[in-house]
């Protein structure tokens, strides 16, 4: 094993999933989460964004048109986590998946963060989260992270929706 370590500076670019149909993947991921389409190649892919970046999400029907969500036991995405600013904007977006009729898998406080988890249309596991300011994470006696999974009060965290 090496001693290299990513230059702390690094960063998480973006993810690119496969889909099965382009248009209802455009449609959660833009329609309900938010992000703006900003190409989109025919029927074949689309590339959408927060905040004007060339893109956070790829989408594509390359190798994917028509298919099948990936089988459980199987190798592969867990799930792709987007961090949101603060607790009032997670709670908006969370409204919005609620009143889509989009069911939570889960909700949890990890001490270092408070997570929503659900699925998008082509069942790709996703987390929808806030991190709570570094010194208020929880540390061990010697002063390692501790993490852990609470139950979190979603319906305190939607009272900060509009």
């Amino acid at each position: 094993m090496s001693n290299y370590e990513a230059p702390h500076t690094t960063k998480v670019g973006h993810i690119h999933l496969k889909v099965s149909n382009l248009q209802r993947a455009i449609d959660f991921y833009s329609g309900i989460l938010g992000f703006k389409v900003m190409l989109r190649m025919g029927d074949s892919a689309a590339f959408l964004s927060a905040g004007g970046y060339h893109h956070h999400i790829g989408l594509n029907t390359w190798d994917s048109l028509n298919g099948a969500p990936s089988a459980p036991g199987t190798t592969g995405l867990f799930h792709v986590a987007f961090l949101y600013p603060s607790r009032k904007e997670l709670a908006d977006v969370v409204k919005r998946v609620l009143d889509h009729g989009i069911m939570l898998e889960g909700a949890a406080d990890h001490g270092v963060s408070e997570a929503i988890y659900l699925r998008d249309p082509d069942q790709n596991g996703l987390e929808l989260y806030v991190d709570r300011v570094p010194n208020e994470w929880p540390k061990d006696e010697n002063g390692d992270l501790l993490m852990y999974t609470r139950r979190l009060d979603v319906a305190a965290l939607l009272q900060l929706a509009q």
